[in-house]
């Protein structure tokens, strides 16, 4: 599988992206009660599987500044990995729809964070899921707007 340059470039400026956006929003991005406002670039990865590469570098970058530690830059990374290119596999059938990877990538996240929450702080799943899922969906159904919004006067990708 060859990646063309052009893709090494969009996977840069996707990364660069999310994890300046985490960065500047680094009140809301953390813990139980986060709010990641980068998260309206996932549904961009319904266009190209290439994007879940840069959302996990992204994450990785972005996670730098976790109070969390080790699960931010380990873990999350992966899982985010997993979540884009599900999302990617599973809107492909329905026209690279970024409704439908939007929502896949907001049901895995949430629950990859809560788990990830438990093992840290000893917090029930239960306790923080909730909250984590509507707020995933929120930005990522935001996101699924823009692009296609976007997508209606420009082929951005």
């Amino acid at each position: 599988m060859k990646i063309k340059s052009r893709d090494l470039a969009l996977i840069a400026i996707f990364a660069a992206l999310y994890a300046t956006l985490v960065y500047v929003f680094a009140p809301i991005s953390f813990y139980a009660l986060q709010f990641r406002v980068a998260g309206v670039l996932r549904p961009s990865i319904a266009r190209k599987w290439i994007f879940a590469i840069g959302y996990a570098i992204g994450v990785v970058v972005g996670n730098v500044f976790s109070p969390l530690g080790a699960y931010d830059l380990f873990f999350m990374p992966i899982m985010s990995l997993v979540a884009g290119l599900l999302g990617y596999l599973v809107a492909k059938p329905f026209k690279q729809n970024y409704f439908v990877a939007g929502g896949i990538i907001a049901t895995i996240i949430p629950v990859s964070v809560s788990w990830m929450l438990s093992q840290v702080f000893n917090q029930p799943m239960i306790t923080t899921l909730p909250y984590l899922f509507i707020s995933e969906q929120i930005i990522c159904l935001i996101g699924a707007f823009v692009f296609k919004l976007v997508e209606t006067r420009y082929k951005w990708w």
